[in-house]
């Protein structure tokens, strides 16, 4: 059950200039749903991505990291299957539905970006999948959040409006991705597109500190996939934001259509019942800052806590004392929401257990955590680990 996660209409996401969209039923691993989809660019656009540093990453992360070099003009996706742990195999196949897009579309195979999610170590389906290929139109961002679900319960899509000094941009992504979920970067497939017109050295730029400001800042159970890959897509048909002051005014709604993504990701983690906010403050660095709060995010005794709503405080300082951080124990403070539970390293004496009790009842609460050694802070967004969770996994190829 998505935890406060409602899904999009069509009419909240709009279309942007320069991006054309098919979404098609491929029947990859089951029939009768949409698991296909393609996006046009065209000549001009610009695209950057990021991808998962797992080294087992999969043959579509190969090719299309290969093909970023080129002048993209497509991308395709599928779900059902992830092609991942495949070998050459697996190349020849992602290869063959790279050709077959760029037969269809009349580019280069070689302008085509491949992207699969799904369960890993199968053949792809490629002769299944080159049959399918749809026609495209402007819009339909919903039927392409809907055609790359996997265990999501819900499409993931969120767009925005941003007024440049040549006129207003705008800026639509989707994504998905419920399990599998860790930073570098979850089992998430996310994809941006922008008309705004952007020079490449800073797109490149702008997807990686979108990405550290997001999806990097997301887990629900501490495994990177294979196929992890964001891109941002910029085709260009739009204002120009080549001014310092453009340049952040579209950086910040990319991020926040980002940031909506990755935590809608969250929202929707597998058997979630809790979205939880870990929070760390005053330290030394946002680095360990960050390692902090994904120490504490990513144990699973604190995530079934979670679930369970125990304000089992030995986990949670605990986790902090296993994170690999120097730190003076003595010094540290821990909130649930507001309710200080910690005080100087050790529990607060005007701490009633049931405050935190209720606290933790709410779907959505922080953990906050103060080292009182410095001016950094992180935050990570995650959630409870549930029965669901291993009923799912459990099922997930049944």
């Amino acid at each position: 059950m998505a935890v406060n996660l409602f899904p999009p209409t069509a009419a909240d996401l709009h279309p942007v200039p320069g991006v054309e969209l098919g979404v098609a039923m491929a029947g990859i691993r089951r029939p009768g749903r949409k698991d296909l989809f393609v996006m046009r660019l065209g000549q001009g656009a610009r695209v950057a991505g990021v991808f998962t540093r797992n080294r087992f990453c999969a043959a579509p992360v190969i090719l299309a990291k290969k093909h970023l070099r080129n002048a993209v003009r497509a991308l395709v996706v599928n779900t059902g299957n992830a092609n991942a742990g495949t070998g050459r195999d697996g190349m020849r196949r992602a290869f063959c539905v790279c050709e077959a897009v760029g037969k269809k579309l009349g580019i280069k195979a070689s302008q085509v970006l491949p992207f699969s999610t799904g369960v890993i170590m199968e053949p792809l389906p490629a002769e299944r999948i080159a049959a399918a290929l749809p026609d495209l139109k402007p819009g339909t961002w919903l039927d392409a959040a809907e055609a790359i679900m996997t265990t999501d319960t819900v499409p993931k899509a969120a767009s925005r409006k941003v007024r440049l000094a040549g006129g207003e941009a705008t800026v639509t992504g989707i994504a998905k991705g419920a399990g599998m979920i860790r930073p570098d970067m979850a089992t998430m497939l996310g994809f941006i597109a922008t008309d705004a017109k952007v020079p490449g050295v800073q797109l490149k730029k702008l997807v990686k500190a979108t990405a550290d400001r997001s999806f990097n800042c997301v887990t629900v159970d501490g495994d990177t996939s294979t196929n992890d890959s964001f891109l941002l897509i910029a085709t260009g048909v739009g204002p120009s934001a080549s001014s310092g002051k453009d340049l952040a005014k579209l950086a910040e709604a990319v991020t926040q259509v980002a940031q909506q993504l990755a935590q809608a990701i969250i929202r929707d983690g597998e058997g979630a019942t809790k979205f939880v906010t870990v929070r760390v403050e005053r330290g030394r660095s946002e680095a360990e800052c960050r390692k902090i709060a994904y120490a504490i995010a990513h144990s699973p005794l604190v995530k079934t806590a979670f679930f369970a709503s125990d304000p089992n405080l030995g986990r949670i300082l605990a986790a902090v004392g296993n994170s690999g951080v120097d730190l003076d124990t003595s010094k540290v403070d821990l909130f649930i929401d507001t309710v200080r539970v910690a005080r100087s390293g050790s529990r607060d004496s005007q701490y009633e257990e049931k405050q935190a009790i209720a606290a933790m009842k709410k779907p959505e609460f922080l953990v906050r955590v103060v080292l009182n050694r410095g001016k950094a802070a992180a935050a990570v967004w995650t959630c409870d680990l549930s029965f669901d969770y291993v009923k799912i996994n459990a099922e997930y190829r049944t």
